[in-house]
């Protein structure tokens, strides 16, 4: 029998107004994020609601905000089926999502967990300059090999593989501007600079790993019979310790998506539902491998046609 798989995307997909028709639709959701703008001294839900973008694009805000509307996306379409995921799994950011889905961590500790983890990535490199870029069209193999060569630059490391094309480095500033134009003179059909708040996943942040290890020691991780495919080896996990343990070396290391999804579906998944904002890992999945089928929750509507499809 065919197996499921519920993902959950990282950073980059924000946009104001996000998740407020969930809000409208089950007001409850609201107090979530209240409680956490009381216990962290924050306007999470004023700067999701009404912006600025500028404040929503900041790491700290970010995290939970895509956390938050990953969860409540996911518990609106589980009140009108009863579906369970034979696995779970989330890029980067989405890896503390997709542990709220497997009920390893709780809705509250993970919205905590992502704000410290914000403000820890930022902080772990605060004034030293760093860059991070997507190189699109070199095979990762290509790109490590490119890294390798730059990094007498400057560190510079594979931070995301996310497509089989799609690579994209993080680290030093000299080490990426080295790498971009090594990779521009190896044929990458397109390079993107990213606007981040810090060189994520690589050994310039190594302390907010180290930090993040530390906040999680007060947190509850729950035992789950479902398991989570962890970005630092691709593998499957529903060990508590091994999940904390591989959460705090995620924040320095390469995020293996494409490994992680052909795990997935060499293990019998076929149909991925990703919850979350902008659709972005159903493009992604789809470069990887085209015969499996993607439905990606963003928006309220976005339920009922799927539901519609599905009984078909």
């Amino acid at each position: 029998m065919s197996k499921i798989a519920f993902i959950f995307p990282g950073q980059g997909a924000q946009y104001v107004g996000m998740a407020m028709d969930f809000i409208t639709h089950n007001p409850e959701f609201r107090t979530v994020i209240e409680n956490f703008d009381k216990k962290n001294n924050t306007e999470l839900f004023k700067i999701m609601s009404e912006g600025p973008e500028e404040l929503l694009k900041e790491t700290k805000y970010t995290q939970p905000a895509i956390l938050f509307h990953s969860i409540v996306a996911m518990k609106t379409f589980l009140e009108k089926t009863k579906m369970k995921p034979d696995f779970v799994a989330g890029h980067s950011l989405g890896e503390f999502s997709a542990l709220v889905a497997n009920g390893v961590l709780s809705f509250e500790d993970a919205m905590y967990l992502v704000h410290k983890r914000g403000e820890f990535m930022i902080k772990a490199n605060e004034g030293k300059p760093f860059a991070m870029a997507a190189i699109i069209g070199l095979s990762s193999e290509k790109v490590k090999e490119i890294c390798s060569r730059a990094s007498e630059s400057g560190i510079v490391i594979a931070a995301n593989f996310n497509t089989p094309v799609q690579t994209v480095i993080s680290g030093s500033k000299a080490g990426v501007d080295k790498a971009c134009e090594l990779a521009s003179a190896e044929g990458a059909k397109r390079i993107v600079p990213l606007i981040v708040g810090g060189p994520f996943h690589s050994p310039l942040i190594e302390k907010a790993g180290k930090w993040l290890a530390e906040e999680m020691e007060k947190i509850n991780f729950n035992s789950t019979n479902i398991p989570v495919i962890s970005n630092v080896n691709a593998k499957p996990t529903t060990d508590p310790n091994e999940i904390r343990n591989n959460l705090s070396k995620q924040v320095t290391s390469s995020v293996l998506w494409v490994d992680s999804v052909k795990f997935l579906i060499e293990n019998g998944v076929e149909t991925f539902f990703e919850f979350g904002p902008k659709k972005v890992l159903a493009g992604m999945i789809k470069k990887i491998d085209r015969s499996v089928k993607v439905h990606s929750i963003d928006k309220l509507e976005d339920i009922d046609k799927i539901l519609a499809l599905l009984a078909v």
